[in-house]
C-alpha cells in the first residue's frame, strides 16, 4: 500500500475484505466516523454513509481474479464464505444491514418455542376448567348412577368437582419441586422437552374419560398437567433469563407472564359454548392441551441450549460459543463469552444448591427473604380471586347471563394487553417501579372495588364502578406483579442457587394458591363485601417491602447483581479499615 494514500485499497489477492477496511491511523480516519453518536454503527446514519465512502472507495471488485472472504461479525464463519462470487460495494452494505435483522431472530424463535409448550399450558389450564364446571358434574353423577344405580348426593358431587379443580395446584407443588432435579440434570431445554410426557399422557386420560365412564380419569388428568405446569413455570423464566443478553434480559423473562396472560384468553375463547365449551365437547376441551405440547417438541429442538448452563454447569466451552453465536445471530459474542467465564470462575468448585440450603446461608438472607415475602404477595394479592366476583358484578351490571362469558373474556385480554406493556419497559423504568407502580395501583382500585361492594344496593350506578374496578384490578397486576415476580429467582441468585431457588418460589406459589382456593369461600362468608380488606393488606406490604429493601437489577450481569446483594448481606464489610492502635491524643502541652 502507498505511503501517499494510507487509505488506498487496490485488490490484492488473499487478502480479508475486513482487512481493506482497516483504519491504521486514528486521526486520518473518515470525518463522519465521529457522527455516529448515540444510535452507534447501526444507527440510521451509518448505512447511508458507509454506503457514500463504499462506493467512492471501493466502487466494484471482481472476486472471480481475487480470493476474497465475507467480513468478519456478518454471522458467517471462515468455513462459510466462498471466493470466486462478485462482490459491490452495495452487495457488502447489505450484509451489514442484514446482520441487525438476524441479530435476536433465534432469540425469539427461542423464546416462543419455550413459551408455548410452558407457561402458556399453565394459563391455558388454568382458565379452560371453568367452562365445563356444570357437563363435568353432571357426567360425574352420571357415571356413579351407572354404577351403582342411584345419584351421587349433591354435597359428595361438589366434593368431587373439588378435587378435580385442586389436583391442579396439588399438581403444580410436585412439579416445582421436581424442576431443580431436571434443570440440573437435564438441562434446561430437555427438562422443558421431556416435561411434555405429562401432557401427552393427561391429553390421553381426558380425551378416553368419557367414553371409558370414569371422572377418575379426569382428576388423574389434572393432576398430570398440574405437574407439567409446575416445571414448566419455574424452568420457562430460567432457561429464557439465562438465554438472553442482559440489556432484554427483563423483557425476555417478562413473556412468561405473557404466555400466560396469552393462555387465559386462549382457554376462555376455546371454553365458549360456540366452540368446546358444549355439553359433548367438554372432552375434547380438556384434551386440547397436547396442541401446544406437539408445537414445543416440534421446535424447541432445533433451539439453543442456554449458554450458562453449557458454560458453568457442563463446562462444555465450545458448544456454549455455538449456543451463544446462534442466540446473538453474530461471531462478535467475545465480551459476553468473557463475562460468562468470570461468572463460571465465581462459582468454581461449588455444586449446586439444596433448597434448604438456601435459608442457612447468611450471602442468602436478603435473596430468599425477597423471594418468599413477593412471591407469596403475588398469590395472595387477590387477583385470582377477583375473577370470583366477576359473573355477579357483570350480571349487576346489566350485562346478560348469556354475554358474560364475553365480559369475561375482556378481563383476560387486560391482563395480556399489561402484560405487552410491561415486557416493552421493564428494561426503561426498571423492576421496582412496575412492582410499586403496579401494588400501589392494586392498593387503590381494590379499596375503590370495596366500597362499590357496599354501595352497589344504595346507588344504581354503583355497579358499573365495580366492573370498571374489576379491570383496573388486573390491569395493575399486570403491569408488575404478574411478570416482574419471576424474574427475581432468575437475577437474585447465582447459577448454582438458581434452580433450587426456583423450587422454594414454585412451592410457596402453588400452596398460596392452593390456600387462597380453598379458604377464599370462607372469607366471603365471613367478610362478605369487605372480603378484599386481607388483599389490599397484603399489596401494602409488597409495595412497601420493594420500595426499601429489593435492590435495582436493570442492565446489570449477574456477577455484577451477586456482588452488590453481597455488600447488602454484609455492608459493615464494605467499611474502611478502622484504626486498631492507641488512643490519638488531639491536643498537646506546650
Amino acid at each position: 500500500m502507498s505511503r501517499s494514500r494510507p487509505y488506498s485499497l487496490a485488490p490484492r489477492p488473499n487478502i480479508l475484505l475486513s482487512e481493506r477496511m482497516h483504519f491504521p491511523e486514528p486521526a486520518r480516519r473518515p470525518p463522519w466516523l465521529y457522527r455516529w453518536g448515540k444510535a452507534g454503527p447501526c444507527g440510521p446514519l451509518f448505512p447511508r454513509m458507509l454506503e457514500k465512502w463504499i462506493r467512492g472507495r471501493l466502487g466494484s471488485c471482481d472476486l472471480e481474479r481475487s480470493e476474497f472472504r465475507n467480513p468478519p461479525g456478518l454471522g458467517v464463519s471462515d468455513e462459510g464464505s466462498r471466493p470466486g462470487v462478485n462482490c459491490t460495494g452495495s452487495a457488502l452494505l447489505e450484509g451489514l444491514t442484514k446482520e441487525s435483522e438476524i441479530q435476536g431472530r433465534v432469540l425469539f424463535l427461542t423464546v416462543c418455542a419455550a413459551g408455548i409448550g410452558g407457561t402458556f399450558q399453565f394459563g391455558y389450564n388454568l382458565s379452560i376448567i371453568n367452562a365445563p364446571t356444570l357437563h363435568i358434574q353432571e357426567f360425574t353423577n352420571e357415571t356413579w348412577w351407572a354404577r351403582t344405580g342411584w345419584p351421587l348426593p349433591d354435597h359428595l358431587v361438589l366434593l368431587v368437582w373439588s378435587l378435580i379443580v385442586s389436583l391442579y395446584p396439588l399438581g403444580g407443588l410436585f412439579g416445582a419441586l421436581l424442576a431443580g432435579p431436571f434443570a440440573i440434570k437435564l438441562g434446561r431445554k430437555k427438562s422443558l422437552l421431556v416435561n411434555n410426557v405429562f401432557v401427552v399422557a393427561a391429553a390421553i386420560l381426558f380425551g378416553f374419560s368419557r367414553r371409558a365412564g370414569s371422572f377418575e380419569m379426569v382428576m388423574l388428568g389434572r393432576l398430570l398437567v398440574g405437574i407439567s405446569a409446575g416445571v414448566s413455570m419455574n424452568i420457562q423464566p430460567m432457561y429464557l433469563g439465562e438465554s438472553a443478553p442482559k440489556e432484554l434480559r427483563g423483557a425476555v423473562a417478562m413473556t412468561s407472564a405473557i404466555f400466560t396472560a396469552l393462555g387465559i384468553v386462549m382457554g376462555q375463547v376455546v371454553g365458549l359454548r360456540e366452540l368446546l365449551g358444549g355439553p359433548q365437547a367438554w372432552p375434547l376441551l380438556l384434551a386440547s392441551c397436547l396442541v401446544p405440547g406437539v408445537l414445543q417438541l416440534a421446535s424447541l429442538p432445533l433451539l439453543p441450549e442456554s449458554p450458562r448452563y453449557l458454560l458453568i454447569d457442563r463446562g462444555d466451552s465450545a458448544i456454549c460459543l455455538a449456543a451463544l453465536q446462534r442466540l446473538r445471530g453474530t461471531t462478535e459474542v467475545m465480551v459476553e463469552l468473557a463475562e460468562l467465564e468470570e461468572e463460571r470462575a465465581a462459582c468454581q468448585g461449588q455444586r449446586a444448591r439444596r433448597p434448604w440450603e438456601l435459608f442457612q446461608d447468611g450471602t442468602l438472607r436478603r435473596q430468599v427473604i425477597s423471594l418468599v415475602v413477593l412471591g407469596s404477595a403475588m398469590e395472595l394479592c387477590g387477583n385470582d380471586s377477583i375473577y370470583a366476583y366477576a359473573s355477579s358484578v357483570f350480571r349487576e351490571a346489566g350485562v346478560p347471563q348469556e354475554k358474560v362469558q364475553y365480559a369475561i373474556v375482556g378481563t383476560g385480554c387486560c391482563e395480556l394487553l399489561t402484560a405487552f406493556i410491561s415486557c416493552m419497559v421493564i428494561d426503561r423504568v426498571g423492576r421496582r417501579v412496575l412492582l410499586m407502580g403496579g401494588y400501589c395501583l392494586m392498593t387503590c382500585w381494590g379499596s375503590v372495588f370495596t366500597v362499590a361492594l357496599c354501595l352497589q344496593s344504595s346507588f344504581p350506578w354503583m355497579p358499573y364502578l365495580a366492573m370498571c374496578c374489576i379491570f383496573a384490578f388486573i390491569l395493575s397486576f399486570g403491569i408488575g406483579p404478574a411478570g416482574v415476580t419471576g424474574i427475581l429467582a432468575t437475577e437474585l441468585f447465582d447459577q448454582k442457587a438458581r434452580p433450587a431457588a426456583y423450587m422454594v418460589c414454585g412451592a410457596i406459589m402453588w400452596t398460596t394458591l392452593f390456600l387462597v382456593g380453598l379458604g377464599f369461600p370462607f372469607l366471603m362468608e365471613g367478610l362478605s363485601h369487605f372480603v378484599y380488606v386481607p388483599f389490599l393488606g397484603v399489596c401494602v406490604c409488597g409495595a412497601l417491602y420493594t420500595g426499601f429493601f429489593l435492590p435495582e437489577t436493570k442492565g446489570k450481569t449477574f456477577l455484577e447483581i451477586s456482588e452488590e446483594l453481597h455488600r447488602l448481606n454484609y455492608p459493615r464489610q464494605n467499611q474502611g479499615p478502622t484504626w486498631k492502635g492507641p488512643e490519638v491524643i488531639r491536643s498537646t502541652e506546650l
